[in-house]
C-alpha cells in the first residue's frame, strides 16, 4: 500500500506499507478518499510544528468511505461516506473524564503525533467516524477544519451582539468566523495579506475586514488565529475591560504578556485545542442545510500523487491557497 511520507523538513518520500488488516472489535477499514491540506500540516513539512517528529505520515483532515466494519460496529456500513474525528484519546485520564477528549492527556492526533491519512487505506475506531452520505468527500474532508473554530467559539462563550475580532483569515481563521458569525457576533477581521482581505469581503457580507486598527480596548473577544508570537502578545491590546482572548494558533516561541494591561482590564485568556465529537455532526448538518458553504474555500486541488511537488507551490504568497485539497484516485 502506497503512503508518502515526511521523512525531514521538506522532504517527502513514497513508502510502501503492509496492507491494512481486516479490522477487529470496534473498528472500521476505510479508504482514504480526500486530505484537507492545513497549516499543521503546512508547519510540519516546514519543520516548524512543535508536536512533529520525522518521520511522520501527515493527513487528519480526511474524507473516507468504509470498506469493512468489524464486529459489534452497527452504526456504519461498506460504502458509507464519513468524516474523522482525528482525536485519539485514551478515555480514563482526568480531561476525559471531564469529556474533555480534545485535551486527553495521552492525546494522539492523526497526522501529528501518530501516523495520519496519506496514505490509500487505514484501521480506525469505528467511533471516530462521522457518516454523512449526502456530502461529498472533501466536504467531509473539511469538517475537521470546521470543528477547530467550533470549539474556539465555544470555548469563548460568544453571544449574540458581542464585538469579536478575529487576527488572521487563514482557514483556521475563517472557521471562528463562520462560528462567531453563526452565534450573532458583530465580527471584524484584522489581517495583513490583501488576498485574504479580498476573500472575507466577497464572500462574508457585514463583516468588517481591515489591515491594520487603531482601536485598542475595543472587542470583547478576541481570536488569534496567527500562529505568530508577536501577534498573539499583541492580542491582548484590542480586548476590552472584561473581555476575553482565544489562541487558537500555536506557536514554538514564548508569547510574552503585558501584565499590567492583563490585570487592569481583568482579561480572561484561553488556549483553544483541537474539537469534541459533539462539534462533528453539527458540523455535517451545518453544511448540508447551507448554512456553511465551504466550496468557496477550495482554492487549489491535486490527485494524491501530484502531492510532493505542490507543497513548496502552495506555501508561496502568490499561490493564494485559502485550502488545499488532496484526492485520492479510487
Amino acid at each position: 500500500m502506497r503512503a508518502l511520507t515526511l521523512t525531514a523538513a521538506r522532504t517527502f518520500e513514497w513508502t510502501t506499507l503492509p496492507e491494512a488488516v481486516e479490522p477487529g472489535p470496534g473498528e472500521v477499514l476505510v479508504g482514504i478518499r480526500a486530505i484537507g491540506i492545513c497549516g499543521t500540516d503546512f508547519s510540519g513539512y516546514l519543520g516548524k510544528m512543535p508536536f512533529i517528529e520525522f518521520p511522520r505520515i501527515l493527513g487528519h483532515e480526511l474524507g473516507v468511505e468504509v470498506l469493512a466494519v468489524g464486529d459489534g460496529v452497527t452504526h456504519l456500513k461498506a460504502g458509507d461516506r464519513c468524516s474523522v474525528e482525528p482525536y485519539l484519546n485514551c478515555g480514563t485520564c482526568h480531561a476525559c473524564k471531564r469529556g474533555c477528549t480534545n485535551c486527553c492527556e495521552t492525546l494522539q492526533v492523526l497526522g501529528v503525533h501518530c501516523d495520519g491519512g496519506m496514505r490509500e487505506r487505514m484501521v480506525l475506531p469505528a467511533h471516530k467516524l462521522h457518516v454523512c452520505n449526502a456530502l461529498g468527500f472533501e466536504q467531509l474532508a473539511l469538517v475537521e477544519t470546521l470543528a477547530i473554530g467550533c470549539h474556539a467559539v465555544n470555548r469563548a462563550q460568544v453571544a449574540a451582539g458581542d464585538e469579536v475580532l478575529i487576527i488572521g483569515a487563514g482557514p483556521i481563521g475563517l472557521t471562528v468566523l463562520e462560528f462567531a458569525r453563526a452565534a450573532g457576533a458583530v465580527i471584524t477581521v484584522l489581517e495583513l495579506n490583501a488576498a485574504r482581505r479580498e476573500f472575507v469581503a466577497k464572500h462574508y457580507a457585514g463583516v468588517r475586514v481591515t489591515e491594520s486598527l487603531a482601536d485598542e480596548g475595543a472587542f470583547q473577544v478576541v481570536f488569534d488565529a496567527t500562529g505568530h508570537a508577536g501577534s498573539m502578545a499583541g492580542a491582548l491590546r484590542y480586548a476590552r475591560f472584561t473581555g476575553r482572548i482565544v489562541y487558537v494558533g500555536i506557536t514554538k516561541e514564548p508569547v510574552g504578556i503585558d501584565d499590567p494591561l492583563f490585570h487592569r482590564r481583568e482579561l480572561t485568556l484561553l488556549a483553544s485545542r483541537n474539537a469534541v465529537a459533539s462539534d462533528f455532526p453539527r458540523i455535517l448538518g451545518m453544511i448540508q442545510s447551507g448554512q456553511i458553504d465551504t466550496r468557496p474555500w477550495m482554492s487549489h486541488r491535486c490527485v494524491f500523487g501530484e502531492l510532493p511537488g505542490k507543497m513548496e507551490e502552495w506555501l508561496k504568497p502568490e499561490a493564494r491557497v485559502i485550502k488545499a485539497v488532496v484526492s485520492l484516485e479510487q
